[in-house]
């Protein structure tokens, strides 16, 4: 569980950071004013702390239910003189 977790963290934070370079990166490039330098950072960091909730709950939610479905069913050994429904 901790693999998943720091996995789960990690991919979290490059995909927030990715996003937030993606939407403030204009105003790295540009000549803005102020006050839209200062909305593009904050929607940055607004969408890029977002972007990586929503991916670190993905992961954590998605690892249970892809963990249980590989498990096999238990082996039942037949029993001579029995039938595999007896208990």
């Amino acid at each position: 569980m901790t693999v998943e977790i720091g996995y789960a963290l990690f991919s979290g934070v490059l995909v927030g950071a990715a996003t937030f370079t993606g939407v403030s990166l204009p105003a790295l490039l540009t000549q803005l004013p102020d006050g839209a330098e200062r909305m593009l950072f904050r929607a940055g960091a607004v969408l890029g702390l977002l972007v990586t909730a929503v991916r670190v709950v993905h992961v954590l939610w998605r690892f249970p239910r892809a963990h249980e479905e590989r498990r096999l069913p238990p082996v039942r050994r037949s029993r001579p003189g029995r039938t595999p429904f007896d208990p």
